[in-house]
């Protein structure tokens, strides 16, 4: 039987580079569970080159181009956290191309990807989201009218850039004095900012998948700073974190955990995702707010997403399964 070749496109160049690389030995490690199918892994650089094993290669519409040969490549999986994996260029690429790949087309993928569109499209939903508001680069601002936001939201937000990933450009700031410089540190990375009130509570997170023609939402893990930090890129991914992960939280009601469910479907399907996500939540003072979504989320060996799918009985690499084999018939 002749495999099927699953290219697995890792890397980006962005700060989430390294984060990218082991999500994709994950993935390759699923795919290689799978007989019908032959992983292809490929880091991309900041320029968009592509290296197989340290070597320079190219994906020519269908056929990926390397010294020696010039395999044809039936599905594609981007496994790049952040820029040009998440926002929506590399799905546009594919489907030019007409190449299967898993996760959201280019539209659902652009519009998550800046929290500012994402929080504007929650609001046109009804969905309970943290008090906010935005500045662009190329739009004045008055500094006195977000200092008093500021004060609204008793003296504690989040300054956010909103096309980045992983809490890069993410800032607490809790003295109005740093809010113009957080700001402008902010800017460095976007060209939209996010101010959001703080929420303090428990942070919940929910796999949304698709499976066997239907939507599926797993029950809620949780995220446990035990230093009272910010769950930022080094609490996330980094050996020494002193967060913990829980697959599945505890002490939630039913009522609670149906309306995370509810909600995340809902957001799902209104923001034009498709395959996977992990769609985060506040619970604060008994009420539930949406927080982000991921459209692409972290596989490393500390990742919540597939824990909690597989917590639904589900494997991973069962789920993949579906998805390649289905579209490369």
């Amino acid at each position: 039987m002749e495999r099927k070749n699953v290219l697995i496109i890792c890397g980006g160049g962005s700060s989430e580079h390294e984060v990218s690389l082991r999500s994709a030995q994950y993935i390759k490690d699923q795919v290689s569970l799978i007989k019908e199918l032959n992983p292809i892994v490929v880091e991309m650089d900041k320029d968009a080159n592509l290296t197989l094993n340290g070597n320079k290669v190219s994906l020519n519409g269908q056929i990926l181009e390397t010294a020696t040969e010039r395999p044809y490549i039936n599905y594609v999986i981007p496994v790049i956290h952040g820029p040009p994996g998440e926002t929506g260029e590399i799905q546009c690429y594919l489907e030019m191309h007409k190449l299967p790949y898993l996760g959201p087309r280019h539209e659902g993928s652009s519009i998550c990807f800046n929290k500012v569109t994402t929080k504007l499209w929650f609001d046109l939903l009804g969905i309970n989201n943290a008090p906010w508001k935005a500045i662009h680069r190329g739009l004045p601002f008055e500094l006195s009218e977000i200092k008093e936001f500021f004060k609204e939201s008793n003296n504690d937000v989040f300054i956010k850039a909103a096309s980045q990933g992983s809490s890069v450009g993410c800032y607490h700031v809790t003295k109005s004095s740093e809010i113009e410089t957080k700001l402008n540190e902010a800017l460095k990375y976007s060209d939209d900012v996010l101010i959001e009130k703080t929420l303090k509570g428990r942070e919940l997170e929910i796999a949304v998948f698709e499976q066997d023609g239907n939507l599926h939402a797993s029950r809620p893990g949780e995220i446990i700073n035990d230093d009272d930090k910010f769950y930022d890129y080094q609490q996330k991914y980094s050996d020494d974190s002193h967060a913990k992960t829980l697959v599945e939280a505890q002490d939630l009601t039913s009522e609670q955990i149906a309306k995370m469910q509810n909600i995340a479907k809902t957001a799902f399907k209104c923001l034009k995702l498709r395959h996977l996500s992990r769609i985060d939540f506040f619970l604060s003072d008994g009420e539930i707010y949406l927080n982000e979504i991921n459209t692409f989320p972290g596989m490393t060996s500390i990742s919540m997403f597939p824990k909690m799918l597989e917590n639904t009985g589900l494997k991973f690499s069962d789920f993949l399964k579906e998805k390649i084999l289905k579209e490369t018939r």
